[in-house]
């Protein structure tokens, strides 16, 4: 039987190739629309949770992201992510298209904050931070100290030197006490890597007493090259039974009395953070130390010195073993040659009881 021949062979071709070529325009025409760069401005655009591809569509349009909702919501559907949107604070760059707008609300690439807790830091410092840290939302306001830490799963807990000190990134919706969890957690787990690493016959008898020791550690000394040595002398005199006299922790014990100058009479006044009067270590760390203080507390340097002084304005200190070698290095390096005055800062010095003065 003969194959029937159509009529109008050319007509199904000229078809053909206007719907291709109809397509491959419409094809370029979408591409361009969705990846032409949009001039956007340098603001924020908040994602509500339960907002969808639609939703935004307009909101985007009704802030001039873009001129008209429907190429957004078009590209979502046939891309298969209209559903994906992730709740948040965005910025778009300045040359963003609609594909890299959609791509950064699916990925969840929200606007990042940072808050940076500092070495030496006290508990007030860090509650200072917190509360004018930007887009933070204060779930912690207006609680005591014991109530913070209560709230975190520590009733009870003293909080000064308890949090980490790092750069933590967050964004809109975190609250305060998701950084403080975060700091904690990382400080527990900074302080047990060190502790089980210690060297042998440390006069520690816990992790809480290693940080207590590290806070002073960090209060005495911003030089990473110093820190195993000045250590080194803490647990020295704590293995002789010797007062540490440090006077950080006297300046601690002091709170706002502290007028930026120790006096002879601050030596004396007894308060539980005193080192000059009392033995052994204070009850709490006096600040928040760092991950190279805790490591120096727990990998002392091994040396046969009791005694340091500082040297000057380089924050550097002159190390020594006997008492005779550290008041000379007192007059050469405090008093330069000059007596002291009786209840000033430089009597302070050397004022302390010979067979425990260090400083």
């Amino acid at each position: 039987m003969p194959r029937k021949v159509s009529a109008f062979p050319g007509l199904k071709i000229a078809i053909c190739v206007s719907v291709v070529g109809f397509l491959a325009v419409s094809g370029s025409y979408l591409y361009w629309v969705w990846h032409r760069p949009l001039n956007i401005a340098n603001e924020t655009y908040i994602v509500k949770p339960g907002t969808s591809l639609r939703g935004l569509a307009h909101q985007l349009r009704d802030r001039g992201v873009i001129t008209e909702p429907y190429t957004l919501t078009w590209l979502g559907y046939l891309t298969g992510r209209s559903r994906q949107l992730k709740a948040g604070e965005y910025r778009f760059g300045p040359d963003a298209s609609v594909a890299d707008l959609l791509d950064q609300v699916v990925a969840g690439r929200v606007i990042k904050y940072q808050l940076v807790l500092v070495e030496g830091w006290s508990f007030r410092q860090v509650v200072g931070a917190l509360r004018s840290a930007p887009k933070l939302t204060a779930a912690l306001a207006d609680l005591l100290p014991a109530e913070i830490m209560a709230r975190l799963g520590h009733p009870g807990l003293h909080p000064e030197g308890r949090f980490y000190p790092d750069t933590y990134h967050y964004s809109q919706g975190h609250t305060d006490q998701q950084i403080l969890a975060s700091a904690l957690e990382k400080m527990q787990t900074t302080l047990q890597r060190e502790w089980h690493t210690r060297a042998q016959d440390l006069p520690l008898k816990s992790m809480d007493e290693a940080l207590v020791l590290a806070s002073i550690v960090e209060k005495e000394t911003a030089r990473p090259d110093e820190r195993s040595l000045i250590a080194g002398v803490f647990i020295n005199r704590l293995r002789k039974g010797m007062r540490l006299q440090s006077d950080p922790t006297v300046i601690y014990g002091m709170g706002e009395r502290f007028d930026g100058n120790i006096r002879l009479d601050d030596l004396r006044t007894d308060t539980p953070y005193n080192t000059y009067t009392r033995a052994g270590l204070p009850p709490t760390p006096i600040a928040m130390p760092g991950g190279e203080a805790i490591a120096a507390v727990l990998h002392p340097a091994e040396t046969a010195a009791l005694y340091f002084v500082a040297r000057g304005s380089d924050g550097s200190h002159f190390f020594s073993a006997t008492l005779e070698e550290h008041n000379a290095a007192v007059a050469k390096y405090q008093l330069r040659g000059r007596a002291p005055k009786l209840g000033s800062n430089e009597s302070g010095k050397i004022g302390a009881p010979p067979q425990n003065n260090r400083r």
